[in-house]
């Protein structure tokens, strides 16, 4: 199989197998064992995930939503809004004004929600790179597919040109044989 492998890419790619990239490799094997290349990357990529990655993602998802958001920003409001009515009314209050503990909550949520962002940016990207990957041995094969096409064609239209050469030779033979009858009769007539 392997010595298949190999000619079927020195035939397409007309290079050296060890000359040719991985991809370019790949695709020769495919295209030898005519087995299709996996349709959907991403679906592949998302069965290995682990349950933490996962999360992760959910978490990025989420916090880049306007849900999110609204939900950030109200709690942001009642928080002032109460700390404000309890300094005004009572006095005392748990988080006076510059809200320092707001501001250290707030401080924590970015300083967590950060790289769970970034470690979802960082899946996202390889993913991207692996559809990428996917989408360069679908064209490539489409490429090769088409080549080979081509090449029946071309060998389809030199045949039906050397049958029509054939056949126009035969009618040539015809024609010269009607012509000398035509002018032999034209002598025994004449």
């Amino acid at each position: 199989m392997e010595q298949k492998v190999r000619e079927t890419a020195e035939k397409i790619f007309g290079s050296n197998y060890e000359k040719l990239t991985e991809i370019e490799r790949h695709v020769a094997q495919h295209i030898t064992e005519r087995t299709p290349i996996s349709t959907n990357v991403v679906q592949d990529f998302s069965v290995q995930l682990t349950t933490g990655q996962k999360l992760a993602d959910k978490v990025a998802s989420f916090g880049g939503s306007w849900i999110f958001i609204s939900i950030f920003m109200a709690v942001m409001a009642i928080w002032i809004i109460l700390n404000s009515f309890i300094l005004i009314k009572l006095k005392h209050s748990f988080d006076p004004y510059p809200y320092i503990l707001l501001n250290l909550v707030l401080s924590m949520l970015a300083a967590i929600q950060a790289p769970i962002i970034l470690m979802s940016q960082n899946r996202q990207a390889y993913k991207d790179r692996l559809s990428a990957e996917h989408d360069y041995e679908v064209n490539l094969k489409a490429e090769l597919e088409i080549i080979g096409l081509h090449e029946k064609v071309d060998l389809l239209r030199e045949k039906q040109w050397s049958e029509l050469i054939s056949i126009q030779q035969e009618q040539l033979i015809i024609l010269r044989r009607l012509m000398e009858s035509l002018q032999q009769n034209q002598q025994t007539t004449g």
